[in-house]
């Protein structure tokens, strides 16, 4: 960073505030306010408030506790599940009505109904799903049997070779769509917004364990 140029009046002392770099905060805890790393930390759903909040390791530990702190905060999972014997073909994919070749789905215990989101450049999108779609596509299947309400989602994408869909905690949903809201670019999200995409996927990918072999932390 440059120096800043030295005034030696008052109102110049003053003013140096202002063009001085400042350091940006770290992130907290939403519960104790305990400081966490700006990356790999874990995460709680609120439930009253819909959204997910920062945790620190003690906090996160404290609510997956059952019951704990009233039911209000979920602790989000860790685990990547696939189905290696669950496979979508194009016709299943046609059936959710997604304008897009990505979405994730999770269970909203609060609204007792199924939430279809999508990724776009205006954040997360909700589809209109028919529950007979989602119960005769993925509903039936041992992923959406496994699934916790609230804090995991099934991810689902479509591309040139098949439809594949994945078990996830439900906070790298809205990773990816923050990430696809930053890159997209043009009608079609652009190079960019797809390189990062299928970093994305690939990362679930290599996370992802069969179910039935599967440790959760």
């Amino acid at each position: 960073m440059s120096a800043t140029p030295d005034l030696p009046t008052r109102t110049g002392r003053g003013l140096r505030r202002f063009l001085t770099e400042r350091r940006p905060q770290p992130e907290r805890c939403g519960l104790c306010a305990t400081p966490v790393a700006d990356t790999d930390h874990r995460h709680l759903v609120d439930t009253e408030r819909r959204a997910l909040v920062c945790s620190c390791v003690s906090c996160y530990l404290l609510m997956e506790r059952p019951g704990a702190g009233g039911g209000r905060f979920r602790a989000v999972p860790a685990r990547y599940l696939t189905d290696p014997d669950h496979r979508l073909d194009d016709r299943a994919w046609d059936t959710l009505r997604i304008p897009v070749g990505v979405a994730f789905f999770f269970r909203n215990a609060a609204l007792d109904r199924l939430v279809a989101l999508y990724p776009s450049p205006a954040g997360a999108t909700e589809s209109e799903l028919e529950p007979a779609a989602w119960t005769a596509v993925l509903g039936e299947s041992t992923l959406a049997g496994l699934l916790e309400p609230d804090v995991e989602a099934l991810l689902v994408r479509r591309t040139d070779d098949g439809c594949g869909c994945h078990l996830v905690p439900i906070d790298i949903c809205y990773e990816l769509v923050g990430r696809m809201r930053l890159l997209w670019q043009g009608f079609d999200g652009g190079a960019e917004a797809r390189a990062a995409l299928d970093a994305f996927f690939a990362h679930v990918e290599d996370r992802a364990r069969p179910v039935g072999t599967e440790v959760r932390p």
